[in-house]
């Protein structure tokens, strides 16, 4: 018979230990309401050990929220090949991935709180957003994009936050539905902008002459045509 001999952890594995432990009970309730002591509940060790390797709830938030930032940004990096329509899908794929996944945590950070009211959270809220605005930008292939390209895509991003958000009060909407409709929207703002800007006109008739007969943006206009037949 052997016995089980419980291994010591290292301080950075420790500290990764309850990264990944906060990280999941921020994903069911929100951050705001889950407490040190349940965190070293779940994570089989004393809550004065907890302070141990972070000083307060705060600092392991942030540290939380470092790790799912980056997870929340990746999501957004895509390989620049095929129609960009497919592409921007598979984005939205991944976004609401993270979303559903993590709906509580995603709620709190993006409405705001007393655990989340750190410069240093607002900071990493912003990198997600830069994040997402230079990879949207990538798929387009806009090395130095015109000024009413960058509106419209910062736009789409608030758009695709909140959206997300109400999505999360009752997910009365089918998700994968969703997912389609933001990335026609991006569509039909672009090509609002696109009306005035004749630089970013050349640039969507350029990435639209590859989108297939079945894609979002041909969708788009199957349906606006719908709507405008008498």
């Amino acid at each position: 018979m052997t016995t089980g001999v419980r291994r010591r952890m290292g301080v950075e594995e420790r500290r990764q230990q309850l990264i990944g432990v906060a990280l999941e009970l921020f994903s069911r309730r929100s951050p705001d309401d889950v407490s040190i002591d349940e965190i070293a509940s779940a994570a089989g060790i004393s809550r004065p050990l907890v302070y141990h390797y972070f000083p307060g709830k705060l600092s392991l938030y942030e540290a939380a929220l470092s790790r799912a930032a980056d997870d929340l940004a990746s999501r957004f990096v895509e390989p620049r090949e095929g129609p960009l329509g497919a592409r921007l899908v598979r984005v939205m794929g991944r976004y609401f991935d993270f979303v559903d996944e993590h709906g509580p945590g995603f709620s709190a950070l993006m409405r705001g709180g007393p655990a989340v009211g750190s410069s240093t959270t607002n900071a990493l809220i912003d990198s997600v957003r830069q994040a997402a605005y230079e990879q949207i930008l990538s798929h387009m292939g806009a090395v130095d994009p015109p000024a009413r390209l960058e509106l419209v895509v910062r736009s789409w991003i608030s758009l695709a936050e909140s959206t997300a958000l109400l999505w999360l009060d009752g997910r009365r909407v089918p998700r994968a539905g969703l997912e389609t409709q933001l990335v026609q929207d991006f569509a039909a703002l672009c090509a609002v902008a696109a009306a005035h800007d004749e630089e970013l006109g050349a640039l969507l008739r350029d990435l639209l002459k590859d989108e297939p007969g079945d894609g979002p943006f041909v969708d788009l206009v199957g349906r606006l045509m719908a709507l405008a037949s008498p």
